[in-house]
């Protein structure tokens, strides 16, 4: 049996975020006194980060009640009808508190099985106009968006990730070397897919030239930096975006560093208290990805540079809803540096298949 998906009931929220990372797995077990004593996902990390619940917390008092784990009873048939139902990474079978058995997703259906029956039909932006200044020497003779990331480019990979919840709609914000990237798609004849490009005739920073396509719009769409991938389920964020009613929702990536040093805690009379030695700082920045509503892209002016940081400062100026949906650190991969990059090479057989 795998201990490594096992973790003690009472283990911090933080632990089990660092497990998860580690293992690359998205589903736990918990345990008390050696027994079986429920699951934890990454779903219900989200919520409780969302809901500011404190990190250090223990993780039994996240956990929802309405777990799946099988019985000893259950047919083999019964085993992949459920798996299949709830997109399991994993399922144990519990019998008289002790975990009889553990049926793998991978063993079962192999990495590559589309489980997904739910399909979004909402288009998707990429901004892809940058020059990748700080990818030289590299993108001096490439585009960002047609760096190689194993056998695909990274532009050719977010198409994937989009395309595997029916996603056929995808808009390419292009500028620097605009020729080169559409000569390349026009060669690779991605099927099944149409893309549109958007030609920026001068920089207009990463939600600028939204505003040459609002008419396009209908109701949302995804937007993302041509130099991320995310490893999350893209109908949970979106479920997450239409039931909380936001304008703009942020994927945000939580970040946790250890402060190499003993903090000193004091007192309002400057009284030294405690020493915290080496203590975590956990904080929770942005992707690149969102979610807008075209309510948000209305706000938007005519040829302008504008950032998405300017969008959202507008829309929370103008009291619009901005939410963030919070992901691991580890399921978050920017190639934006030469060092982020050459460690995404790194981790590329992580999540060459995504979670499914």
């Amino acid at each position: 049996m795998d201990v490594s998906i096992k973790m003690a009931h009472d283990s911090k929220i933080i632990e089990v975020i660092k497990k998860m990372d580690k293992i690359n797995r998205k589903l736990l077990i918990l345990e008390k006194d050696n027994k079986f004593y429920s699951l934890v996902s990454i779903g219900d990390i989200q919520r409780a980060i969302i809901n500011n619940i404190d990190l250090n917390s223990p993780v039994y008092k996240i956990i929802r009640k309405d777990i799946k784990v099988a019985k000893k009873s259950y047919s083999f048939e019964k085993i992949k009808e459920l798996m299949l139902k709830y997109r399991m990474e994993f399922l144990p079978v519990i019998d008289n508190g002790e975990i009889y058995k553990i049926y793998y997703w991978e063993e079962l259906f192999g990495t590559t099985v589309n489980i997904n029956n739910e399909k979004i039909d909402i288009p998707v932006i990429i901004m892809a106009g940058g020059k990748g200044t700080r990818l030289k020497p590299i993108t001096n003779v490439i585009p960002k968006p047609l760096i190689p990331i194993g056998e695909k480019t990274i532009l050719e990979i977010i198409f994937d990730r989009f395309m595997y919840y029916g996603i056929k709609n995808f808009y390419l914000s292009v500028n620097y070397k605009h020729e080169l990237i559409k000569y390349y798609l026009s060669n690779k004849k991605i099927k099944n897919i149409n893309i549109d490009y958007i030609k920026e005739n001068k920089p207009m920073g990463t939600a600028g030239s939204l505003y040459l396509i609002k008419d396009k719009i209908k109701e949302r769409c995804f937007i993302t930096n041509c130099d991320i991938l995310i490893n999350q389920d893209y109908i949970e964020l979106l479920n997450y975006h239409v039931e909380n009613k936001n304008v703009l929702t942020i994927v945000g990536v939580l970040k946790n560093d250890e402060i190499p040093y003993g903090v000193i805690e004091k007192d309002s009379k400057g009284n030294v208290k405690k020493i915290n030695e080496k203590p975590n700082r956990s904080y929770i920045i942005n992707s690149g990805m969102y979610i807008l509503d075209k309510k948000a892209i209305d706000y938007i002016p005519k040829n302008t540079f504008y950032d998405m940081t300017d969008v959202i400062e507008t829309l929370i100026n103008n009291d619009e809803k901005v939410s963030y949906f919070p992901v691991s650190e580890k399921s978050w991969f920017d190639i934006g540096e030469w060092d982020k990059y050459q460690s995404t090479l790194k981790e590329y057989e992580k999540f060459r298949n995504f979670y499914l």
